[in-house]
C-alpha cells in the first residue's frame, strides 16, 4: 500500500483551511473570553424604576460604583441638562437603592467618578466595535439610548445575541 502524498497534502490544506475559517467566524467578538451571556442582575426598587424610567432606561445600578451613584443623585437638579428632583424621602431611597447595587470601584480612587455609564471602560470596551454612523442613526440617538439595539435593555438584557440594530 503506498501512500499518495499528493492527497495527504490536499487533506492537509484542506483540514489548515478549514481551521482557519471557522476561527476566523469568531474573530468579531472580541467578547468571547468572557463570561457567556450579558445579563446583568436584575434588581427592583419602584421609585427607582418609576422616576429614573419616565425619561430613560432605569439602568442596573451594577453599570456604575457607589461614588458615581452619590454623584449623579446629588446632582439631580442639573442631570444632564433637566431638572430631575426627587422629594428628599424619594431621593434617600433610591440613593440607598443605587449604591446598595452598586457595581465595583475600579481603580477610580484618584478620579472624579464618572456620571456616564458610557464614559466607563466596561461600556468603552464592550461597544468599541460600533461606528459612529450607528449612534449617529436617527432610531440611536446616542449610546446611552440602550433600548434602541438592545432589546431587552429593561430586563437586564444586554446579551451581544439579542442585539437588534435599527436600519
Amino acid at each position: 500500500m503506498s501512500l499518495d502524498y499528493r492527497n495527504l497534502l490536499r487533506m492537509f490544506v484542506a483540514v489548515f483551511l478549514l481551521a482557519g475559517l471557522m476561527s476566523a467566524t469568531h474573530a468579531e467578538d472580541d467578547d468571547e473570553d468572557e463570561e457567556e451571556g450579558g445579563s446583568m442582575p436584575v434588581v427592583v426598587n419602584t421609585t427607582w424604576q418609576t422616576e429614573c424610567s419616565a425619561c430613560h432606561l432605569a439602568y442596573p445600578p451594577s453599570l456604575l460604583p457607589a461614588k458615581s451613584w452619590r454623584a449623579v443623585m446629588s446632582g439631580l437638579d442639573k442631570h444632564f441638562g433637566t431638572d430631575a428632583s426627587l422629594t428628599s424621602s424619594e431621593s434617600k431611597e433610591v440613593s440607598a437603592f443605587l449604591e446598595e447595587n452598586a457595581g465595583e470601584e475600579r481603580n477610580t480612587s484618584s478620579r472624579k467618578p464618572l456620571l456616564r455609564i458610557t464614559q466607563t471602560n466596561w461600556f468603552v470596551h464592550e461597544h468599541d466595535e460600533v461606528s459612529k454612523r450607528t449612534w449617529m442613526n436617527p432610531k440611536v440617538k446616542s449610546p446611552a439610548n440602550c433600548v434602541a439595539c438592545h432589546k431587552g435593555a429593561e430586563n437586564g438584557d444586554f446579551d451581544e445575541d439579542n442585539i437588534r440594530i435599527p436600519k
